[in-house]
């Protein structure tokens, strides 16, 4: 074939050899305005580190082959012995590393912890989001552990650590160690009440043997599981090592893995217990108070993964319509395209703005800010979760056919935009656990609205959104099937009031005209064309 007709033209170049973290205005701006400043040189240098990693080609080829290389179970060694192992391609292991070795495990210890991880989490995520299911789970079991002084002395140091060692062995002769969880079953899914796993005692204090299964289990290549089962005193909170200290593998059958839509590179299970020796954590019959802050951590990072995923997206598209040329122009100067990516812009930065927030008050760790979080954290990973596959389904069409296209990496990112909505508890859930908030726990809805207060008077819109929200807050009679309209008022009402506070003025007034206004259409480019979309874009581009 003639070399002419393969000349190539008007093509976008690939969106590599970046800062994630620095070329991200939103995000940096938040980490400076929730680390104190003793910390924050410090902390904005290893940020910056890990974003260089994150927009490298080399990193971006792990995520492609981790994916394109999905884990593989292998239940029996070549003699047939069950050894129930989870085999993972290489460039797993090289992200994973990585993470762990930029303390993506550790907040809970450290000055700012929470926002430092937080970010370094929205960062690396952008890289592969896959692998942030072990990430998360081994940073949220540390709240749980707390209830046991003694086994969170024998475990935190190793679930903080910033060294990665893969391989089943005994957690002591490791120098870190990743945690799953396990509570969903078949019959039951959310409803944990319903389990049927049981928890027979032991004549030693606080152990016991589990028999039953786990329909979902979270990262069954990990060194440990927290898992609910029934004891002899209600549904308790247990502890199950993958390898017993005398280097005896644990009574521990993972059945499958499971063939899921996104997702791909990240192992999901349903696992066996017969006879699986396991630690009570907390009291017997209080499993769901002693699991719930472990709970409310990954759902935070349900909201910090989705605002990743969305922060990817978005710079996916303005960096090609930046360099893509059509009908006399580049695409980032059409003004109906210009509508698309400020809209997209708009909900990206209202999402990280909100995640980081979050993550500022598990720091600030005062009753008013836990009480703020109560109420914040469910209402953020409703709203948060559910806008991320409109965002990047929009963003993926400014690349046109190309964004189809797996090379792109946009359809990778669009199946793995509705897993967080459905991780720990889908929408349904999440606008009930508010309601239970409003009705039994008045100090949480005092906090969000202190909250929200902070910003009034900047804009009559927010006035009146607060208004007509104090107005469905006052009735809560058949207040059900009206949850979702209310978490999503509550959500974009507290959004607009951290972007009133902290947002450039295009982006605030933009944010809401268009959310708490009105003047917003049914899909993605439908701002008022008076607003200045210009400035919202360009200070999206990841450059």
């Amino acid at each position: 074939m003639a070399a002419t007709t393969h000349t190539v033209t008007n093509q976008v170049p690939p969106l590599v050899g970046y800062d994630v973290f620095a070329t991200d205005r939103a995000l940096t701006e938040a980490v400076e305005r929730h680390l104190e400043p003793g910390i924050l040189a410090g902390a904005r240098t290893e940020l910056e580190e890990l974003g260089l990693s994150a927009g490298s080609a080399q990193a971006q080829a792990w995520g492609a082959q981790a994916n394109e290389n999905p884990p593989k179970l292998r239940t029996h060694d070549r003699y047939g012995h069950r050894i129930d192992e989870v085999e993972f391609h290489p460039a797993w292991h090289r992200l994973l590393g990585h993470a762990v070795g930029a303390g993506l495990t550790d907040a809970w210890g450290r000055p700012g912890g929470h926002v430092r991880r937080a970010a370094g989490f929205l960062v690396w995520t952008q890289a592969e989001a896959g692998h942030g299911c072990p990430l998360s789970m081994t940073h949220a079991a540390v709240p749980a552990l707390r209830t046991d002084p003694a086994l969170a002395a024998e475990w935190e140091p190793l679930l903080t650590s910033h060294v990665y060692e893969e391989g089943l062995r005994p957690a002591s002769q490791k120098a870190g160690v990743l945690f799953g969880m396990g509570m969903t079953e078949k019959q039951g899914g959310t409803d944990v009440r319903s389990n049927t796993t049981r928890a027979q005692p032991l004549a030693a204090d606080g152990e016991y043997l589990l028999t039953g299964h786990k329909w979902f289990c979270s990262a069954p290549m990990s060194d440990g599981f927290l898992v609910l089962a029934q004891a002899p005193g209600g549904l308790s909170c247990f502890l199950v090592p993958r390898v017993l200290p005398d280097g005896t593998r644990n009574a521990f059958a993972v059945q499958r893995l499971k063939d899921k839509l996104g997702n791909r590179s990240n192992a999901s299970g349903e696992v066996e217990f017969d006879g699986t020796w396991a630690r009570r954590v907390g009291e017997e019959g209080r499993g769901v108070r002693t699991i719930i802050e472990m709970v409310a951590a990954t759902r935070l990072d349900c909201v910090v993964g989705s605002a990743a995923l969305m922060r990817q997206a978005v710079a996916q598209a303005v960096h090609h319509t930046a360099y893509r040329s059509a009908f006399g122009g580049l695409l980032i100067e059409k003004p109906l395209m210009r509508n698309v990516l400020a809209d997209l812009a708009l909900e990206s930065e209202a999402a990280t703005t909100l995640a980081l927030r979050l993550a500022a008050a598990y720091d600030a760790d005062t009753e008013e800010e836990r009480a703020f979080l109560r109420i914040a954290v469910p209402t953020a990973k409703y709203w948060v979760t559910k806008r991320c596959g409109a965002v990047v389904g929009e963003a993926l069409e400014c690349l046109g056919g190309n964004g189809y296209v797996e090379e792109s990496g946009m359809p990778r990112l669009l199946r793995e935009a509705p897993l967080n909505s459905i991780w720990e508890g889908s929408g349904n859930v999440q606008a009930l656990d508010v309601l239970r908030a409003l009705q039994r726990e008045p100090q949480a809805l005092n906090a969000f609205l202190q909250e929200v207060g902070k910003a009034r008077g900047a804009d009559h819109r927010l006035d009146a959104a607060i208004k007509d929200l104090l107005t469905e807050l006052a009735d809560l009679d058949a207040v059900e099937a009206r949850a979702r309209r209310l978490v999503e008022r509550m959500a974009l009402v507290l959004q607009g009031s951290l972007l009133l506070r902290w947002a450039p003025p295009g982006v605030a007034d933009a944010f809401c005209a268009s959310r708490l206004g009105g003047d917003w259409g049914s899909a993605f480019g439908t701002l008022p064309h008076s607003l200045d979309l210009a400035s919202v874009v360009e200070r999206a581009r990841a450059r």
